[in-house]
């Protein structure tokens, strides 16, 4: 119930215990350093030079002393209640009698009023009443040591050095300027010997030097971290340090009076309301309507941070400590870090605006993902959800089918009658469809035609993308043969490289060549895909009298559906150009295909204008 189990994670829990009570009289203001030690005999030993737990009689117990009735009765520690700590770890005088009950053997010396006294204990009860020991002038304090019970955790059960390392560590970076020293027997580094056999813990910068280390070289989104701390109105204060990493580490720890708090709570929750809204507040000043979809995951999903708060009487979820939920720290939190967050993005705007554009971004993929979500399939068994405007093929499994993307409702029409039934869908699109490199994520959430084409295709997008449920073997993109059409395509394209790569990576997508014009003389018609190659063919299969007619396509929807299928869609007939995505030399000269993609199809209009300006002194003709 305390602890949690009898696992390796409880059996740490017990020097946990311990060392929070020695914090606690850091916090308060009455020890500067603590001594911990994993012996030989997997005991653990934690002193500080606090004030030392009382000796005295207990008031209610006068048999006995105030320190027995600590380490043997629950909530009957100094904490519990009045001033003694005002933000304290160990909360009623719990943990350190359950790490007793656990033990089979601890010794505890206290040293207080220049007095030192000693008690021994076995499975939880005293071997005697403490013994005074005589004069302890130069020293003051509490020292605990204590062998987790093998009857309980089992004959091997010891601490991990690297974890109980990790732990005092933590706790010198949550108290700035403690000093922890550490030391461990060689025989307990075997397994990790990374750990130093002594060393001393001691960080000024507090949690600033934690992230520090934890960040190493890795590169930030903007230039510095967001670091600092505030006191909390009617009590307490705040300390935080946050930054977004570029790649890198991305965690987010958070404590409550130096406790681990493994699953945040109302601390955390008032950390992301003050990122949220000072974001949020920043983009509408500078003009960026996106933020406003920001939401606090967002911000600190893509962050390696902590947050340490200091509170009196803090409420947790169970005696293990790991959620707070003391409901009024939510608001005190947020407030006391609002103003610094605002002070922080208005003082760098080059940095505020590259944290802005990169927490917008991972809003955009959280809805792509939540909308790729509610087209999935549940269950293999169940039966897909197809689109109205789909005309699907007959064959049950994906090999040798296709799906036509078709322009227009007049040309799906024609392609309908076109198309062979078992192998051959139709999806027709309404025209020039959404721009996905420049939309925001609410329209492409809207859009209807990208919405039918995800569920028609059935592989998800994104990161939800699976080739297995790929419905068709080829996906085909069949447009007009005008510049309309090209534009159309281009659109398609830019969706299918950003949604789903993979799909091209894999071959699985194409484009339609439908004739410009229909050529014919006399019996003979031939099909030319545009003005060269209708100049070629009649030059070269056109000859004698007769007039040569030439009839230029208005679009797939006024071509019979015979012509259609003849020219476009028959597999023995047509020509298809598959769509792939450039590498090695062909990617060197042109920049790589995501620079290409953002460059013409982006959200910035000048890149556009540049490459236009680039490029037309090339251009000889322009056929207007």
């Amino acid at each position: 119930m305390y602890i949690g189990g009898t696992d390796e994670a409880a059996l740490h829990h017990l020097a946990a215990e311990v060392l929070d009570n020695a914090m606690d009289e850091v916090v308060a203001g009455h020890a500067t350093w603590i001594d911990i030690a994993l012996e030989s005999d997997r005991s653990v030993a934690i002193r500080d030079n606090g004030r030392g737990i009382p000796v005295d009689p207990h008031p209610r117990f006068a048999d006995k002393s105030a320190l027995e009735i600590v380490l043997t009765t629950l909530h009957a520690g100094g904490k519990f209640g009045g001033d003694v700590y005002k933000t304290a770890g160990g909360l009623h005088g719990v943990g350190i009698s359950v790490v007793n009950a656990l033990s089979d053997r601890m010794t505890v010396e206290v040293a207080r009023d220049q007095t030192l006294w000693v008690q021994t204990y076995s499975r939880g009860k005293p071997d005697g009443p403490p013994e005074n020991k005589g004069s302890a002038r130069n020293r003051r304090g509490t020292s605990v040591r204590f062998h987790p019970d093998p009857e309980i955790f089992g004959d091997s059960a010891s601490l991990r050095a690297d974890r109980l390392y990790g732990l005092a560590r933590s706790k010198a970076y949550l108290s700035k300027g403690v000093e922890i020293r550490w030391r461990c027997a060689e025989d307990r580094r075997r397994d990790c010997p990374e750990v130093p056999a002594e060393d001393t813990l001691c960080f000024p910068g507090g949690l600033a030097d934690d992230l520090r280390d934890t960040l190493a070289d890795a590169e930030l989104i903007g230039d510095r971290p967001f670091a600092g701390e505030a006191a909390l109105n009617g009590g307490g204060r705040a300390e935080w340090a946050i930054a977004w990493p570029e790649d890198g580490p991305r965690q987010f720890r958070s404590y409550c009076n130096t406790v681990p708090t493994l699953q945040g709570g109302t601390h955390d929750n008032g950390l992301r309301a003050a990122l949220m809204r000072g974001l949020k507040a920043y983009g509408e000043l500078v003009g960026n309507r996106r933020a406003a979809q920001i939401v606090g995951e967002d911000i600190l999903g893509g962050a390696c941070g902590l947050l340490s708060v200091f509170i009196r009487d803090p409420v947790f979820q169970g005696q293990t400590k790991d959620r707070l939920s003391t409901a009024s720290v939510t608001r005190l939190v947020d407030t006391a870090v609002k103003d610094h967050f605002d002070h922080f993005l208005t003082g760098d705007p080059a940095s505020a605006n590259a944290l802005l554009d990169y927490v917008v971004e991972r809003a955009e993929d959280r809805l792509k993902r939540k909308q790729d979500r509610a087209f999935s399939r549940k269950t293999p068994t169940r039966r897909v959800r197809l689109p109205g405007k789909l005309t699907d093929c007959s064959r049950a499994s994906a090999e040798g089918t296709e799906i036509f993307l078709v322009e227009g409702d007049s040309a799906g029409g024609s392609a309908k009658q076109a198309r062979n039934r078992e192998t051959q869908a139709i999806l027709p699109l309404r025209g020039k469809i959404l721009n996905v490199a420049s939309a925001s994520v609410e329209k492409l959430r809207q859009n209807q035609d990208l919405a039918d084409l995800v569920q028609a295709l059935g592989c998800g997008r994104g990161a939800d993308y699976d080739q297995d449920k790929l419905r068709y073997e080829r996906v085909i993109i069949m447009t007009d043969a005008d510049v309309d059409g090209a534009h159309i395509a281009s659109l398609l394209m830019t969706f299918f490289f950003r949604e789903m790569p993979e799909l091209i990576r894999n071959g699985h997508l194409y484009l339609a060549a439908p004739p410009l014009y229909r050529v014919s003389q006399g019996g003979q018609t031939l099909y030319a895909r545009d003005d060269e190659h209708r100049d070629l063919l009649i030059a070269d299969h056109f000859h004698g009298r007769g007039k040569i007619e030439v009839s230029r396509f208005k679009g797939l929807g006024e071509m019979p559906p015979a012509q259609l299928r003849e020219t476009t869609m028959d597999p023995a007939q047509r020509s298809l150009y598959r769509i792939g995505i450039a590498n090695g030399e062909a990617a060197d000269e042109a920049g790589s295909t995501e620079d290409l993609v953002e460059r013409l199809m982006g959200r910035k209009p000048e890149l556009r204008l540049a490459f236009i300006r680039e490029r037309a002194p090339a251009v000889d003709e322009l056929d207007i």
